[in-house]
């Protein structure tokens, strides 16, 4: 559904619903207009639908469709303007306003917000370009003697703020440092000779908190613990091939030294042995 507005008094407006809407000075038309120049019932809006037709009943009043006269009728679409008497009207959708609006309203835009006690929390709105200075043709103009007529110039480019001092006599300094050009960031102070401000606009994406996915209790051991190896403590592995190794080490030893005990054992027994035969055999010989 679509409503016919001033584009300077948001209160007078009406709704275009069928069957049709009237226009004119007389107190019972749907939309009254307050102008000697506009005839009592000076049109009317046939409405069907999205179909909106303009019939302009009265022939000594004039009716402009987007700056052309309206002499009998003609279709009139959304956006269209009607220019009736000293009255600028625009068709518009209600809902698409609103979705503007809201966005709008939600977009973060940069400003100034004034410091000096005279002015202090005063917010100056920064346009893509927007020139300050003492001289009227400036976008924010302060009758101070202490500014250039054209004293500093504000771009916003890609979404960020950047200052350009225009060759004043005093100097433009960000955070207390003067400066020729350069970037502006959300929180910074900008002054212009003693003229300060804080900057208020969006974050860069460093000021936001960066989430790191969340771990388990004992993934989080673990990595303590690789943390203790890594600063110089035993690793779990190496320790227990060392071991092994030592174990391995010792096994062989005890082999070695086990086979040794067993050769002495048998070159005892032999040693006696043949001791003992010597001794029989020289008893029989009658050496004894």
């Amino acid at each position: 559904m679509f409503k016919l507005c001033d584009l300077k008094d948001a209160s007078l407006s009406v709704w275009l619903v069928a069957p049709k809407v009237t226009l004119g000075r007389a107190a019972n038309c749907d939309l009254t207009i307050a102008d000697d120049s506009v005839a009592k019932l000076q049109a009317e809006i046939v409405v069907d639908g999205e179909t909106l037709t303009l019939n302009n009943l009265s022939g000594a009043g004039q009716i402009l469709l987007n700056g052309s006269p309206v002499k009998g009728s003609c279709e009139v679409k959304l956006n269209d303007q009607l220019q009736v008497g000293g009255r600028v009207l625009q068709v518009v959708d209600p809902k698409v306003t609103k979705l503007r609006a809201a966005a709008s309203a939600s977009s973060v835009a940069w400003a100034l917000r004034a410091n000096h006690p005279a002015i202090a929390g005063k917010v100056f709105p920064v346009k893509e370009t927007t020139v300050v200075g003492r001289s009227d043709e400036c976008d924010i103009t302060f009758s101070l003697s202490h500014l250039s007529r054209r004293h500093a110039r504000l771009e916003v480019r890609e979404g960020l703020l950047f200052v350009t001092d225009l060759g004043s006599a005093n100097g433009t300094y960000l955070n207390n440092k003067r400066i020729v050009e350069t970037r502006v960031r959300r929180g910074d102070e900008l002054r212009f000779d003693t003229l300060s401000f804080s900057v208020v606009g969006p974050a860069d994406d460093l000021d936001k908190t960066t989430v790191r996915p969340a771990i388990s209790i004992p993934q989080a051991r673990a990595a303590s613990q690789e943390a203790k190896d890594a600063q110089g403590r035993p690793n779990v592995v190496s320790f227990a091939e060392t071991t092994r190794e030592r174990q391995k080490y010792q096994g062989s030893s005890a082999v070695a030294e086990a086979s040794g005990g067993s050769g002495w054992i048998w070159v005892t027994g032999l040693l006696l042995a043949a001791a003992t035969l010597g001794y029989f055999w020289a008893r029989n010989q009658g050496y004894f």
